[in-house]
């Protein structure tokens, strides 16, 4: 499978990693990238051809992935318009949505249709990212398959049946590290209040949100079951959940994940002007 990335960022320097990880041959990867910074340091970080345009020999290619920036997408695809001949698209740009990068990709009048819109998040950085994803009915099975295997690179991976709650995954997924390390920053203040001093306070809280996600994720059992767990009556953590349900924590979180929902919204209305 070749795949070409338009745009040579952070992400798509994951991406192009972990597939190099997975035994995807790095002669079978291409990035178009305008800053020649940027492709040297992938060329040599990961032995891969790298173009300043889409060449040719980019194009020839089974996936094209887009990791611009959604605020660039449509001047760095206008050069690609017309040239596709069936590839499958792989649009990783939050908030753009598929009818408007198909339409800036197609000619004559018809838009490009072979796509797959995706939403992961920075932990794919390292390799533990979530990514959600949603096909355009014109990707056949393969095509899914080709899309799910680039993604998976970076981590786990879970399909959407409607587009519309691409923005969902947004809020909850691809917002969700700021919300956590917003948690962490909380804790870590916590402790230092407490007297601890920097270091110990933040170790304290990294590795006491590290374990308990761990011990989540390795757990048939629900989050509140495990939370019920932790919780005697009468002690330390039950004081501590009574002030932040009195606070209102928990409707305030849902209510955040709403509001990024619904800018996720407005930006796909903003983006996808013409």
């Amino acid at each position: 499978m070749k795949i070409t990335f338009l745009g040579g960022g952070n992400m798509a320097a994951a991406l192009i990693g972990g597939l190099v990880a997975r035994g995807i041959e790095a002669a079978d990867l291409c990035a178009i990238d305008l800053n020649a910074d940027s492709r040297a340091r992938l060329a040599e970080r990961f032995g891969v051809r790298t173009s300043e345009a889409a060449d040719a020999a980019a194009l020839a290619c089974d996936v094209l992935v887009l990791a611009v920036k959604p605020q660039q997408m449509k001047a760095a695809v206008a050069p690609l318009a017309g040239q596709l001949s069936g590839q499958l698209v792989v649009s990783i740009a939050a908030g753009l949505r598929l009818a408007d990068i198909g339409r800036w990709l197609g000619s004559g009048g018809q838009p490009y249709v072979r796509m797959v819109r995706c939403m992961p998040n920075t932990p794919a950085l390292i390799g533990a990212g979530i990514t959600g994803l949603y096909a355009d009915p014109a990707v056949d099975a393969a095509g899914r398959d080709a899309a799910e295997r680039v993604l998976a690179a970076v981590g786990s991976t879970v399909w959407i049946a409607d587009e519309a709650q691409i923005d969902a995954v947004t809020a909850v997924s691809g917002s969700g590290p700021a919300y956590v390390f917003h948690f962490i920053e909380a804790l870590e203040a916590a402790g230092r209040a407490l007297g601890f001093d920097e270091a110990t306070a933040r170790k304290l809280a990294i590795d006491t949100t590290l374990g308990a996600a761990r011990l989540a994720a390795g757990s048939d059992e629900p989050p509140a079951v495990l939370r019920e767990r932790v919780t005697s009556k009468g002690g330390t953590t039950a004081a501590a959940l009574a002030s932040l349900a009195a606070s209102g924590w928990h409707d305030a979180m849902v209510k955040a994940v709403a509001a990024a929902e619904a800018r996720g919204r407005e930006l796909g209305d903003e983006l996808g002007r013409n």
